[in-house]
């Protein structure tokens, strides 16, 4: 089936990185498979992280769709995007048929991505996960590819101003092996064991990033237990 949405809009967010001088550094892509199901997971620290996501699947010839919030299908703008290029709105009173949608696209051999941590992480550490994600590979029989951003909080997260100048900042990402999700195994186990790679795969994209925060004002983006001035998990929840 053609692509009539999806691919120009690739297209743009590859012109518009270009345009910014976005140094992206991508890595383990071939995890992702060429054909068959799978969830794409990743942790979530900006507002574009399913762009970048879905960069990482392009080197299998590989589109995304990505389940999200459906006031992003109602908006005048991103709603027409988002259906056209079969996204999944999820309702967080009822989920289920957000559920049943992802399912059956991953039983037609779509890679769905799922941002567990269900919000961006204003610490910039991860979160916990919530277990749909390994609910969902279980019933529909596919595997869970576990990845991890880092940089994007530079470009665009809560709390801060958009930076769409030429700022050359890095965006580092990395794509894990699979994680099997056996349906006679716990959800909960295997969430676990998700989780754990997922921070794995943070971490060697923390180390692996290029740059350091140039000033005491440029270390909002790096998290407390690093020596930056990110909130901590605690601080975050007693703000709100």
């Amino acid at each position: 089936m053609a692509e009539l949405v999806y691919r120009p809009v690739v297209g743009a967010a590859l012109t518009m990185f270009k345009a910014l001088d976005l140094k992206i550094d991508t890595q383990g892509s071939e995890n992702i498979p060429r054909s068959g199901g799978a969830v794409l997971v990743s942790n979530h620290i900006s507002y574009l992280d399913f762009i970048f996501t879905g960069l990482a699947a392009l080197p299998q010839k590989r589109l995304v769709r990505f389940m999200a919030k459906d006031s992003v299908f109602r908006h005048k703008v991103s709603g027409p995007l988002m259906r056209g290029m079969k996204h999944i709105p999820v309702d967080r009173e009822q989920g289920e048929d957000a559920y049943k949608h992802a399912l059956e696209s991953l039983r037609s051999g779509e890679i769905v991505g799922v941002f567990p941590e269900a919000t961006i992480s204003q610490s910039f550490t991860l979160k916990s996960f919530k277990s749909g994600a390994a609910r969902l590979a279980q019933e529909a029989g596919v595997p869970l590819i576990p990845m991890a951003l880092w940089g994007t909080q530079r470009v665009w997260t809560k709390g801060r101003p958009r930076n769409f100048k030429r700022a050359h900042i890095p965006v580092t990402i990395r794509v894990g092996e699979p994680v099997e999700a056996p349906a006679d195994q716990y959800a909960g186990a295997i969430t676990r064991r998700l989780r754990e790679r997922v921070q794995e795969l943070l971490e060697a994209a923390q180390r692996a990033y290029p740059v350091r925060p140039k000033d005491a004002d440029d270390t909002w983006w790096v998290p407390a237990h690093l020596g930056g001035t990110a909130p901590t998990p605690a601080e975050v929840r007693e703000s709100r």
